[in-house]
């Protein structure tokens, strides 16, 4: 018996691996997170296989279900949102399957963020005006951030933030980040990427709050902050630039 831990992607049933979604087609039992994770991705599932929404349960009765169906000798699909390796609580269940002997794979999924840049079509990796990614969130009740982890710190490189189950702290962004990267620096809030009722607001982080209460988000929202998100003239890679050498282009005089 093994328990798959299946990123279930950001929402849209076809965002899915193909090895999540034949896992969960071949598992009997499926336990997912309900309040997360698109109901739609239920198709998969074999006729008559055990389903579970998670989203009111605790940790012990997860670790029940898991103990049933060892028992019963039947492999479990659990399946959380996004992708498994960020905010996914995978790790305690983990302990705990290791803790009764219990086997288990992980099989990544589509991440949110990935998700939200492909709604708004953009590249996050701008040449020469940005080329890291933060992946960050805020303290919340469920975890608060480590110490050193601050959006001001992270701010303080300059690099394009992608800022996590924050909507609900859009002041503390702006009143933090303003200082760092101005008025002026582009914002983009993604409200449930790729489901169907998916909703882009864009503003600076002078006008991003006037634009939220107009439009109210309250939940499963991604914030973007940084200058690439609007950089339009900017200069080109040297990947493709015809004197850029590279081993596969295999013209005279360039090295193999």
């Amino acid at each position: 018996m093994t328990v798959h831990f299946i990123g279930a992607g950001p929402g849209a049933a076809d965002l899915i691996t193909v090895r999540g979604r034949d896992l969960i087609a071949r598992c009997p039992v499926c336990l997912y997170a309900g309040s997360i994770v698109s109901p739609e991705l239920l198709q998969y599932c074999p006729p008559g296989a055990r389903i579970i929404d998670t989203a009111p349960m605790s940790l012990d009765e997860i670790e029940r279900e898991y103990l049933l169906a060892a028992a019963n000798g039947e492999d479990v699909a659990r399946l959380h949102s996004g992708d498994l390796s960020v905010w996914s609580a995978v790790a305690e269940q983990i302990r705990r399957l290791q803790k009764h002997g219990i086997d288990y794979t992980l099989t990544p999924g589509v991440p949110s963020f990935a998700a939200a840049a492909a709604a708004l079509g953009r590249e996050l990796t701008i040449p020469a005006v940005a080329q890291s990614l933060v992946l960050t969130r805020v303290s919340g009740r469920a975890s608060p951030m480590p110490e050193r982890e601050t959006l001001a710190n992270f701010g303080a490189t300059g690099a394009t933030l992608a800022i996590h189950l924050a909507i609900h702290s859009l002041a503390e962004i702006v009143r933090e980040l303003t200082p760092l990267y101005g008025a002026e620096c582009p914002v983009a809030i993604v409200f449930k990427a790729s489901w169907p009722e998916q909703r882009i607001l864009k503003g600076t982080l002078s006008t991003i709050e006037a634009e939220v209460a107009r439009d109210p988000i309250d939940r499963t929202a991604l914030v973007f902050v940084g200058p690439g998100l609007a950089a339009e003239d900017f200069r080109e890679s040297s990947l493709y630039d015809p004197e850029y050498q590279r081993r596969f282009r295999g013209r005279d005089g360039f090295f193999e």
